[in-house]
């Protein structure tokens, strides 16, 4: 797989964890057990493009790998609302932020298998 491709997936697992992040909320304030089958169907959406892209399954690389693109998707939407309320600065910083620890996602892949 090109690595223009394992980009995209990249970004598509991050916004199904934001999507499995939002339905957990749900579930919690609403209280309505339905939403628990979506949330499971969504998880092993991500589960099935995550195993595309991580090649590091050494120890805890899977959930590191996993956590490292969820801190990226975040500090990216933090940059965004603080651009939004003119706080270009400090978004310049979070977007920073976000592309060194995306950054990190693919120096654990590369890592993978090496001794």
């Amino acid at each position: 797989m090109d690595l223009a491709k394992e980009q995209e997936l990249c970004m598509a697992v991050m916004n199904l964890v934001a999507l499995e992040e939002h339905l957990a909320f749900t579930v919690s304030k609403t209280k309505k057990g339905k939403y628990i089958g979506l949330y499971d169907a969504v998880r092993k959406m991500r589960s099935k493009y995550m195993r595309m892209i991580v090649k590091n399954n050494d120890g805890e690389m899977w959930c590191a790998s996993k956590h490292t693109l969820v801190a990226a998707m975040h500090l990216m939407e933090s940059g965004i609302k603080f651009g939004s309320s003119g706080e270009k600065k400090r978004a310049m910083g979070l977007f920073d932020d976000a592309v060194e620890t995306y950054k990190v996602f693919w120096l654990i892949q590369e890592m993978g298998g090496k001794k």
